[in-house]
């Protein structure tokens, strides 16, 4: 698909296909997508473990359930637990960032060398921001997010359906052996959709001015509805929830999986 249409096509999918396997090499590339997101510092923060959710002893997964996560977690097949790694840059001392020097991605037409990561870049930026807890957290969590997004929209890429889903973190750590110093940050449901892959249209949003402004607070970026046409013609902006029939789709999930009307 085109990447306007992939990214028009995102649901979070709730009903997948509990017992279909999803391909090892769907799953790779889910990984390889998410590696090769932008990252600060290129300290390369995000971890993951995948699991299989058949491989769960039933009493961990019943536990890694939280009240608005249980139906997903147990029909989903396949489970990416993320994390942020809060030691990552840390352990470099700015060596991540001379990589980038050295192969061209950092230059000296911007004042970058080795000398500047030692001397200015680790001492006043990187040590300071490592030290506060806050600063830190927000770097990990944004710098996550951006790969988890890529993730997600290579499931999506790959005709997968793909929700991410909160999870008891405390059971998470116990049962996947996760190191103390990773922050947890949310799972990626994957497995192949049992509902339609529209999963009822496009869902809710505010309207557009009400998000995003220009030059300053209180004055909207105006939307131009030719753009709007245009995005509709690339199947990036489609039809609206709910669409016709949504409801029977789920009244139907819900007695074939025996779930509640």
């Amino acid at each position: 698909m085109e990447f306007k249409e992939v990214v028009g096509r995102r649901r979070s999918i709730r009903f997948f296909e509990p017992h279909r396997p999803v391909e090892r090499e769907k799953i790779q590339t889910i990984l390889e997508a998410a590696r090769l997101a932008s990252c600060a510092v290129n300290a390369n923060w995000l971890r993951a473990i995948v699991v299989e959710r058949d491989k769960l002893p039933r009493e961990t997964l019943d536990q890694l359930k939280t009240p608005v996560s249980a139906v997903n977690l147990e029909l989903a097949p396949v489970h990416i637990y993320f994390y942020g790694d809060l030691g990552a840059v840390p352990r470099s001392r700015g060596s991540t960032l001379k990589e980038l020097v050295d192969v061209g991605a950092l230059n000296p037409s911007h004042g970058w060398s080795h000398k500047f990561v030692d001397d200015l870049v680790w001492p006043m930026i990187l040590e300071p921001m490592m030290s506060s807890p806050i600063m830190q957290t927000q770097a990990v969590a944004a710098d996550c997010g951006v790969a988890i997004c890529q993730a997600l929209l290579a499931a999506v890429d790959e005709g997968l359906g793909a929700c991410l889903s909160a999870f008891s973190t405390g059971i998470a750590k116990q049962a996947l052996a996760v190191p103390d110093d990773w922050l947890p940050i949310y799972c990626l449901l994957v497995g192949y959709p049992a509902e339609s892959w529209q999963a009822g249209g496009q869902r809710p949003r505010p309207p557009f001015e009400e998000l995003y402004f220009e030059g300053k607070y209180g004055t909207p970026f105006q939307r131009d509805q030719n753009v709007v046409e245009s995005l509709k013609a690339a199947n990036m902006i489609q039809a609206p929830a709910p669409l016709p029939g949504r409801r029977e789709e789920v009244r139907e999930l819900s007695r074939r999986f025996g779930l509640p009307e």
